[in-house]
């Protein structure tokens, strides 16, 4: 026969739910709000209302509603750290991106917190600023706060540093690549996918002169996406010119000095577009040519990569490669919640397919000199959207 245990201060609690109505505490003098205030207003046990905001099953549900209501009419807001005392468990995913100031990151922290509150986490989030000694202090906040996993949104990897949350088994959540250990999973972004859609675009619109403003050569996503641009030129039979390949380092500033450097370097055979290996380069890219009085679309093509919000109201409007922030933040909370609630899973997913597409806006179109030309701007923007289907 199964018995039921009871606590003795709920067989107290329950004698007194006939009698005791919720009652709000009425006093002239603002009180202190906590569980005291919340237990005597409930007139049920400080033991009870801790075990109901921690949802603990032995708590009779009659009283539970009880003690829901004060707290609802209150506006009580319970402690968690003192809940994670009680349940061992913060509710907490840590977030660590590498920039503040690149919009891509914001966007990304807004969806990875919509749903890790969807589902009862918290998040904290650091900015490492592409600086070691940053890292670590990021690290050091997520372990002192107790985090029950970290995603890792840097693009790049400093993994003498990660060993600190990898020793305490906390599970980690890397884009590309990470550390093959147990508790890490990786969202592989397919960058050739969107790239080589970006390329078919341009060589349908009829350019063969295509360079390249690469992201810093020491970040991995950087290199994945130029290894998808020039394999993308292969596949299209365009032959990768070596001095139109420029590196920057993803700012906007960067993007304007790379294409200072492409304007200068041969003024006589110029490429007719640029493809960018972020946003923000390609921001730039587009004030440079502003600057020099060049005229997009009709003087040179730009595609960027990761369709940032800002993307939509460019002058022109930027076509560019979308990778989703949504889904990279949707995959990440999916994989530590994989790690945290089921911890007992002989097999767990490691790797989280993150697609990319190219979108089609008004910053590419007809090389210059071109002999097709079509009549009404109209007719333009139809023929550049029928490439997207290549």
């Amino acid at each position: 026969m199964l018995v039921a245990h009871t606590h003795p201060y709920e067989s107290q609690d329950r004698m007194a739910t006939k009698k005791a109505k919720p009652a709000a505490v009425e006093s002239k003098t603002p009180e202190r709000m906590d569980i005291r205030t919340i237990a005597r207003a409930a007139n049920v046990s400080i033991a009870t209302v801790s075990r109901t905001i921690n949802h603990i099953p032995t708590v009779n549900p009659k009283i539970a509603k009880r003690v829901w209501e004060v707290i609802d009419e209150l506006d009580y807001f319970p402690n968690t750290q003192a809940r994670a005392l009680v349940s061992g468990r913060s509710k907490i995913f840590g977030l660590i991106v590498s920039e503040i100031t690149n919009p891509f990151f914001p966007e990304l922290i807004q969806g990875f917190e919509d749903i890790a509150v969807e589902h009862g986490y918290e998040i904290l989030v650091s900015s490492t600023n592409h600086d070691p000694r940053r890292m670590s202090h990021c690290i050091r906040r997520m372990l002192e706060r107790k985090v029950e996993g970290v995603a890792i949104m840097t693009f790049g990897i400093e993994e003498p540093l990660l060993d600190q949350l990898a020793k305490r088994n906390v599970p980690l959540v890397f884009i590309d690549i990470g550390p093959k250990r147990p508790g890490i999973s990786l969202l592989k972004v397919d960058y050739h996918h969107g790239i080589r859609q970006g390329v078919q675009h341009l060589a349908a619109l009829g350019h063969r002169n295509i360079a390249f403003i690469s992201g810093p050569a020491t970040l991995h996503s950087a290199q994945s996406r130029l290894t998808a641009f020039s394999t993308s030129l292969k596949e299209c039979s365009i032959a990768p010119n070596p001095a139109w390949i420029i590196e920057g380092n993803h700012t906007m500033e960067g993007g304007a000095a790379a294409m200072e450097r492409l304007l200068a370097a041969n003024a006589r055979k110029m490429p007719t577009a640029v493809m960018c290996s972020n946003d923000m380069t390609a921001i730039g890219v587009l004030h440079k040519l502003y600057r020099e009085g060049l005229r997009v679309p009709d003087d040179l093509s730009v595609i960027g990569f990761d369709d940032i919000h800002i993307a939509e109201v460019t002058i022109p409007p930027l076509t560019t490669v979308q990778m989703s922030r949504f889904e990279l933040a949707r995959a990440a909370v999916a994989a530590l919640r994989a790690h945290v609630e089921n911890a007992d899973d002989p097999a767990p997913k490691r790797d989280y397919k993150i697609q990319t597409d190219l979108i089609v806006r008004e910053s590419t179109g007809f090389p210059r000199g071109a002999t097709t030309r079509l009549r009404s701007p109209g007719e333009k923007v139809a023929a550049r959207q029928s490439t997207q289907s290549l």
